[in-house]
């Protein structure tokens, strides 16, 4: 298994992605290709170099570029040449911490989307009371059809059961209301699609979901436009910083406080460790002709090893063929 890296991407570049790259050498035994400034890159690696090659790229794709245009006019950005080593077959998945829409749209226009997909879609994994959801699409399409999110159900479907085994993970459409009738004319044409794909045995549809009981369980694929299910995502991160930050001062308001603290710290760190970057990787690009993971932009060390094992994860289970062998059952026109 070899993973190529954007080694260039990112806030803490490259001295955390190349510490993370070597880690996922030492504990996953994958070969990497670091693609970026070599002496840069050279400064970090250390004396032990196996399995790891590094493909000399001079340009950065900055949060500044834009994103329609990066990859396309920076031809040697680290970004733009581990996306065309993809698509040439150099690597069996790649791993970025770079701009988000630089890196969805180098991946549509260089590396391709599967033939018949719509549109591709970002797809993280969040923590819930039960396995954790997938939350698709979460701000690659801020505006949808109504085909584009029976797609999103068909491709969240095929990463449940590989990547999370889950052997009939349940659907949900998210909506402002439980009800059949609620949201409005998008809502109602996609609850007709995955209502009838549920009925033919395809997913399993379980109707819609909201916002405030997504993460309580009861669903495993959330299903959205990228508009609304960015701004939950969001919301929901929002949240957890503030309900951790909350916690934290009160337990260091009284001596008594304190002690409770300290009793209750491993569980408390149990909590935190389910929204952990540095646990849960990155997120998918599904419906892209071969797998490409997104890590945080923050991403230290550790968080980038975990994104690059969910890439060697995502390569393994062949979610690509998944999608591939269910596409004519994914589409309900004949217009791009």
């Amino acid at each position: 298994m070899k993973i190529i890296v954007d080694a260039m991407g990112g806030d803490n570049a490259p001295e955390a992605i190349v510490k993370g790259s070597v880690y996922a050498r030492d504990r996953l035994g994958v070969e990497l290709v670091l693609v970026g400034r070599k002496e840069e890159i050279e400064k970090y690696l250390g004396e032990d170099r196996s399995n790891i090659e590094i493909v000399d790229a001079r340009d950065v794709i900055t949060m500044e570029d834009d994103p329609s245009t990066a990859t396309r006019r920076k031809k040697d950005a680290s970004m733009t040449v581990a996306l065309t080593m993809l698509k040439n077959g150099e690597g069996d998945a790649m791993v970025s911490a770079g701009s988000t829409g630089a890196l969805l749209t180098g991946a549509t226009l260089i590396v391709k989307r599967i033939k018949g997909v719509r549109r591709a879609a970002m797809a993280p994994v969040l923590p819930s009371r039960e396995n954790g959801i997938m939350l698709i699409d979460c701000g690659a399409n801020a505006e949808c059809t109504p085909e584009y999110l029976l797609q999103f159900a068909y491709m969240g479907s095929f990463y449940a059961r590989r990547m999370m085994g889950l052997t009939q993970p349940r659907v949900g459409l998210l909506n402002i209301g439980a009800e059949e009738t609620k949201g409005g004319a998008l809502q109602h044409e996609a609850y007709k699609l995955l209502k009838t794909a549920s009925e033919e045995g395809r997913i399993n549809f379980v109707g819609n979901v909201e916002g405030s009981t997504m993460l309580l369980g009861g669903v495993d694929v959330v299903v959205s436009d990228g508009f609304s299910g960015n701004i939950v995502l969001k919301t929901a991160e929002g949240v957890a910083k503030w309900l951790f930050t909350e916690l934290k001062e009160v337990f260091m308001m009284s001596t008594k406080n304190k002690l409770a603290a300290a009793v209750i710290k491993g569980d408390v760190k149990g909590i935190a460790k389910k929204i952990d970057p540095n646990e849960v990787g990155g997120t998918a690009f599904l419906g892209i002709s071969k797998p490409v993971i997104k890590a945080h932009g923050s991403s230290g060390d550790e968080a980038f090893f975990a994104a690059i094992r969910q890439a060697k994860a995502f390569a393994e289970a062949d979610i690509v063929s998944d999608i591939e062998n269910n596409i004519d059952y994914m589409k309900i026109s004949e217009e791009a």
